[in-house]
């Protein structure tokens, strides 16, 4: 093959091949390896080898002049340092997927890796949610979620027998003095609505007092209505986003241009997403393929809102997410890992 390049995926679960395995149907729940799979078929169609990067120590003496590869890493940094010591790869491209209150050790990186890096792709290139002390901007990308598809599926999006409710999928996670965190927000807005009988909640470690990520006083205090609500966990968001009229969609926290794949589950599926998150998502996304929380004072106010929409205008909600899944706004979303890794190819 003419050149190779190694992908460091987000997590360790990823490596040896896994970020690519379309039948590890744990890593690939939902079809979320697909935009790995994609291109590595594309670049391999056109005689370049992909591997993650644990593997690149396998052709190191092979390495020489044009030859040499690519390294891009989606969030482990444990590697590139010995990487550019040792010459075994150009150091083309990171991407830092998760936001600031889940990886601040990634952004306090920031200075290092824009210094070795050709590029970095993060969810603003403006410094909101993180330093740009001493980062070198000029390597700076704006990084889009990546979708597994670039349409609706049909089998779920045009179920007709939804529940007139509202459904969270997210795990218990604990953000006690994050700043800009939604996660009690999430907390918050759940135990508000419960109120109403319109809500469920979907995923994992929500029944388990004794863990850790839940020894914060937003679980603690409200333990008691969420498990009311509490359906467990669910082996395809896809199935149970289709049973519902609405999602309560919230990011991990504000910031902008952090886009992320619920809204996009939600798309997929034709369940109505009921926003709070990025302050310029509308930048990214039309306003009218969501209710924002932003125009209500309260969400008790944006839940009579959605309630009180009649199958007609609900409809309207789910063919504009419809529309905007298969327009060119969002092909930066769905080209994304291929903008990041094949740029260079085209």
């Amino acid at each position: 093959m003419s050149t190779s390049i190694y992908i460091d995926p987000s997590y360790p679960s990823f490596l040896d091949g896994q970020l690519f395995n379309a039948q590890n149907s744990v890593l690939n729940r939902d079809d979320q390896l697909l935009p790995f799979i994609r291109v590595k078929e594309m670049l391999e169609s056109r005689n370049v080898r992909v591997a993650t990067a644990d593997h690149i120590v396998d052709h190191s003496s092979s390495i020489s002049g044009l030859d040499k590869p690519k390294y891009y890493s989606l969030g482990i940094a444990s590697r590139f340092e010995s990487i550019e010591k040792e010459g075994l790869a150009e150091l083309d491209a990171f991407v830092i997927m998760e936001p600031p209150i889940v990886a601040p050790h990634l952004y306090k990186m920031l200075p290092r890796l824009s210094a070795v890096f050709n590029r970095v792709y993060l969810h603003n290139t403006v410094g909101d949610g993180y330093s740009m002390e001493g980062v070198n901007a000029g390597t700076l990308r704006k990084f889009y979620w990546p979708l597994p598809y670039d349409g609706v599926l049909s089998q779920h999006w045009s179920r007709s027998d939804r529940l007139p409710r509202a459904v969270v999928i997210n795990g218990n996670h604990k953000a006690w003095g994050k700043p800009n965190e939604l996660y009690s927000t999430r907390i918050s807005a759940m135990v508000e609505l419960s109120k109403f009988d319109c809500i469920d909640l979907y995923g994992m470690g929500w029944s388990k007092w004794w863990d850790r990520r839940s020894l914060w006083p937003a679980y603690f205090l409200n333990r008691r209505a969420l498990m009311k609500i509490y359906k467990g966990h669910c082996a395809s968001k896809y199935e149970v986003l289709a049973a519902y009229d609405f999602c309560l969609c919230l990011e991990n926290m504000h910031m902008q241009g952090y886009i992320t794949e619920k809204i996009f589950d939600c798309f997929f599926s034709g369940a109505i997403p009921m926003y709070a998150g990025a302050p310029d998502i509308a930048n990214y996304i039309p306003s009218d393929c969501f209710i924002d929380r932003r125009h209500f004072a309260s969400w008790t106010d944006m839940w009579r809102f959605a309630s009180a929409l009649s199958a007609k205008e609900k409809c309207v909600y789910r063919e504009n997410a419809k529309n905007f899944l298969e327009s060119e706004r969002a092909t930066p979303f769905f080209q994304s890992i291929d903008n990041v890794v094949c740029g260079w190819h085209k």
